[in-house]
């Protein structure tokens, strides 16, 4: 390759000492390579271009075309990961760039949650998690249920699409389990699996986990199998739920209507409506047991001493006030007592067992949980 430059741009040149050098490195490896000194004629180029095209094509065969990982390739693929995952875009480029995966999204995938998940919860560990989500879900022919809560560290990560996902998972896990009442979640809810691309709602965890980089845990899980028969009314309610969610909310309750009138004409479209009123006062109201004959001894103890305690500067005598700590015991009953507390959704508020009892139906039993 000739370059031709005028007079003055050579001169120019050759007074920079790093031009120099750089030219004076050119021609000696110009000779070493056995370049001629000064250009052949163009019959004896050529023929010398010819001689060494019949070289090259007798020692080896050039391919067509090359395959080669340009730039933008690479690019593109980190940010399909990313988005597949939610991974962070270096933990992305390290498991594309790993041999064994060499740029195949799947496995780039795996990798992930090999690698990065494990990584990131080593880290994230002994964090506290006071915030996040809980999930309720009802089977399709309403007669099972399963109620998660799943715990993060802000409620700014709980509000995430990959945190709700995760909360779907966990209770569509719990539902399809066998198990009644509380689930352990170590030995049976981690290993089952979802109905997502995750194969067990472990894998589901750490994904999560890994895109949203925050201490989640999954904190509690019941699931409920109403009585067999047509008798018997699941009833839920979801409040907070979250935008794109059917069933993650910031708390939720359960509740298990009975029928205990043979000769109710109540339908099972009016139970379901009368489940749900209920579900949401439970929401509004947070009873702790279903009857007072639910409270342990205890606890009922307990607050018989304070009472007591309370009056001891009364002057009154022992059989008086016996009769005012059970009055006050009442009050006590309807704050803790879901058949005993005024129902907060029917209008003048009558008490939930004798509003259930005009129909002909009872509460069985009630599940409630809220993230605080």
């Amino acid at each position: 390759v000739r370059i031709v430059l005028p007079p003055t741009s050579l001169t120019k040149m050759f007074l920079n000492p790093h031009v120099r050098a750089s030219v004076f490195r050119l021609a000696r490896s110009s000779a070493a390579a056995g370049f001629p000194p000064h250009p052949p004629s163009s019959s004896s180029a050529a023929a010398t271009c010819a001689a060494r095209d019949s070289t090259r094509s007798t020692s080896r065969v050039i391919p067509n075309t090359i395959p080669m990982r340009t730039f933008a390739s690479l690019t593109s693929l980190i940010k399909e990961l990313r988005t597949q995952t939610g991974a962070p875009m270096v933990e992305c480029k390290k498991a594309l760039s790993d041999p064994d995966v060499d740029g195949d999204l799947a496995k780039a995938a795996e990798w992930l949650r090999k690698h990065g998940s494990a990584k990131a919860a080593s880290k994230l560990t002994g964090r506290e998690a006071s915030e996040g989500l809980v999930g309720l879900l009802t089977s399709r022919d309403g007669t099972s249920a399963s109620i998660v809560r799943v715990a993060s560290e802000t409620d700014f990560a709980s509000r995430s699409d990959a945190f709700g996902k995760l909360v779907e998972d966990v209770a569509n896990a719990a539902l399809s389990l066998d198990t009644d009442g509380e689930i352990d979640v170590e030995a049976d809810l981690l290993p089952a699996s979802t109905r997502s691309n995750a194969a067990t709602v472990k894998d589901a965890l750490d994904e999560a986990i890994l895109a949203i980089r925050e201490n989640l845990q999954i904190s509690e899980a019941n699931r409920v199998t109403a009585a067999a028969g047509s008798e018997t009314v699941l009833a839920d309610y979801v409040h907070g739920k979250i935008p794109g969610s059917t069933c993650a909310g910031t708390s939720a309750a359960l509740v298990e209507i009975v029928k205990t009138d043979d000769n109710s004409k109540t339908t099972q479209d009016e139970m379901k409506e009368v489940g749900k009123k209920l579900a949401m006062h439970v929401v509004a109201a947070k009873p702790t047991y279903l009857s007072p004959d639910e409270v342990p001894s205890d606890v009922l103890d307990k607050e018989k001493a304070i009472l007591m305690e309370q009056m001891a500067d009364s002057g009154k005598p022992a059989d008086i006030l016996e009769k005012i700590v059970t009055g006050r015991l009442r009050k006590f009953y309807e704050g803790v007592c879901l058949t005993d507390q005024p129902h907060m959704v029917e209008e003048g508020n009558p008490k939930v067992s004798k509003t259930l009892a005009e129909k002909g139906l009872e509460v069985k039993s009630f599940q409630y949980k809220s993230i605080q």
